[in-house]
């Protein structure tokens, strides 16, 4: 059985089907378990934790009965979970552990996150692929998608107007508004177009490059999994 059909039945078995109640049951978000099942991979302690009877060994192989059946010790199966769990997004409070992560959202208050000395993350994020973004947040809006989804938090790196590459996907701090385009060439050398991927219902503009204050190249997004 793969990942996939493995979450869709603990949701059915220990809450009838609804996902709501079962991220919950779990402590985690409907949006983080909507990742799982996209993902098709999951955290098998914490659901070993919170689902009385399921099966350890039913949990790191697909295979078998779901619930209680084991050959072997839980701690013998969950040192396989590191490997087999490896590629899994996490949170973590370690200092110095994964990328700070700031509960703000770009399009919003972001300013203060670099602009403040006594701003404090709110956790680390530890996600495999990401590992040049040097801060994470979150996005609201739907002008990027489906490449960026309103609710998504997004992986960015400061950089340079000098550094941009046309046709990939920043976030600029302009002097009156914040937004998160695709950047091409203007119709002069002192302009930029704004690209929405969303043409349906948003259109791209220009502006003059002299209003940047700051621009963060964008790693990439994901759904938020806490």
């Amino acid at each position: 059985m793969g990942k996939k059909d493995m979450i869709l039945a603990l949701i059915e078995h220990y809450s009838n089907g609804n996902k709501a109640q079962f991220a919950n049951r779990l402590g985690i978000t409907p949006q983080g378990l909507s990742t799982w099942i996209k993902r098709e991979s999951f955290d098998i302690e914490l659901i070993f934790s919170k689902c009385e009877g399921i099966s350890a060994q039913w949990l790191l192989t697909g295979q078998g009965d779901m619930f209680e059946n084991n050959n072997q010790t839980k701690s013998e199966l969950f040192s396989k979970n590191d490997e087999i769990n490896s590629d899994l997004p996490k949170i973590s409070l370690e200092k110095g552990e994964g990328k700070p992560y700031f509960d703000v959202d770009f399009l919003g208050g972001f300013d203060e996150v670099f602009n403040s000395q006594v701003s404090v993350p709110d956790c680390n994020v530890i996600v495999p692929g990401f590992e040049k973004a040097q801060v994470w947040c979150n996005v609201t809006g739907h002008s990027m998608e489906p490449k960026i989804n309103h609710g998504d938090i997004i992986a960015m790196r400061e950089c340079s107007v000098d550094d941009i590459q046309y046709g990939e996907t920043y976030a600029v701090v302009l002097d009156t508004i914040r937004t998160i385009k695709i950047l091409r060439k203007g119709s002069s050398p002192d302009v930029l177009r704004y690209v929405p991927i969303n043409t349906t219902d948003f259109d791209e503009q220009e502006y003059p490059i002299a209003r940047i204050q700051k621009i963060f190249e964008v790693i990439g997004s994901i759904s938020k999994f806490f």
